[in-house]
């Protein structure tokens, strides 16, 4: 069969993803489970960019936002669908922070401050793929001394596993040369009614923390957290997104709805734990995530716009989406009471998240 004839079970034709970017070439990974569930991959920014997982009815529905060809990844207007971010996903203050007593200072592109590793960061470079097995792909980038900024040659290694459990398993590992700087996260948009669905304020959320972090206005956390109870951040009982999104409350108003990270509940540090669960009363489909991170940014896709075309000719408007962007927390290498971002030689870096698909009738 020619390959422009291959298609994957959400549409995707993977010639569209063949491209030589920085001298390295491009390419779309499929990876399949025992019960027909489809996790397809591109080593450009390490992505995702489908997910199909059965709904109640057992009809595959991709859950996850994103583009059709590499080309469109190139331009989009959100360049983190399904991304690894890094070398810091999240934000730091005023793009610069001390490490060893030096300073470094990064790129500004958030506001006043450094977002998700920079200009260039790993989700718009060509990652290296070690392995591609049937359920499972790792990928591999050196992040040399200096990039964006960052201190010391670094190596990550993420994996990707779907599991004859339904549950997509990313694995990250990563090692440096002299100390820096490091928070990654995956940074897949869901729709668990399907992407392309308008909404996901009717989807009903839960996430296991009794704390968030507040920011300023810039949204950098400004301090201790506070408690989510008696207020439109409180999730630790099931609620739809939608119901307080667009309260009278300062920080929901600060980004246009959620965009905060949550202080997960842990027995100890590095627990591999229950993170949130999220529902969709169309599809039946249910998200389970877990995680070995101390925190999970839960964003609602505030800032996506309709003018967007994202696969199968599908527009993604604003709120169309969420993200459970586990990681540590934001600008923590400026707030010494945080968990720490630091990396030295000698350390190995380890963290494992997990979202786990079943259905509800």
């Amino acid at each position: 069969m020619d390959s422009t004839e291959i298609n994957t079970k959400s549409g995707l034709v993977v010639d569209e993803f063949k491209k030589v970017i920085d001298n390295k070439k491009t390419n779309l990974y499929i990876i399949t489970n025992s019960n027909g569930c489809e996790l397809t991959v591109t080593n450009y920014g390490a992505k995702i960019v489908s997910l199909m997982v059965p709904d109640k009815q057992g009809k595959f529905v991709d859950v996850v936002t994103g583009h059709d060809s590499i080309d469109a990844y190139l331009t989009s207007e959100e360049p983190y669908f399904g991304a690894i971010c890094g070398r810091t996903a999240n934000r730091i203050a005023n793009g610069t922070f001390t490490l060893e007593d030096k300073t470094y200072t990064l790129a500004i592109n958030n506001g006043p401050n450094s977002l998700h590793g920079g200009v260039k960061g790993f989700n718009a470079v060509v990652w290296d793929v070690k392995e591609v097995l049937g359920n499972s792909i790792k990928l591999q980038y050196l992040s040399k001394d200096g990039e964006e900024g960052f201190p010391g040659n670094l190596t990550v290694t993420v994996t990707y596993t779907i599991t004859s459990e339904n549950t997509v398993i990313i694995d990250y590992s990563a090692t440096t040369d002299m100390a820096t700087i490091l928070n990654l996260t995956n940074h897949s948009y869901f729709n668990l009614s399907g992407a392309g669905d308008p909404s996901i304020n009717d989807h009903v959320l839960t996430i296991n923390a009794n704390t968030y972090l507040p920011t300023d206005a810039t949204a950098i956390p400004y301090g201790p957290a506070e408690e989510v109870k008696g207020t439109p951040m409180d999730f630790t009982t099931p609620q739809t997104i939608g119901s307080r999104i667009d309260d009278d409350f300062q920080q929901l108003m600060y980004g246009k709805g959620y965009d905060h990270t949550y202080v997960l509940n842990k027995r100890y540090k590095d627990e591999f734990s229950f993170c949130a669960r999220c529902e969709s009363p169309k599809t039946g489909i249910v998200m389970e995530v877990y995680t070995s991170e101390p925190g999970v940014q839960l964003y609602t896709g505030n800032w996506m716009t309709d003018k967007l075309i994202g696969k199968n000719g599908q527009k993604y408007p604003e709120r169309s989406a969420v993200c459970f962007e586990t990681q540590h927390y934001p600008d923590s290498i400026n707030k010494p009471e945080y968990p720490t971002t630091e990396l030295h030689p000698g350390e190995t870096f380890k963290s494992k998240t997990s979202f786990k698909f079943t259905t509800k009738k």
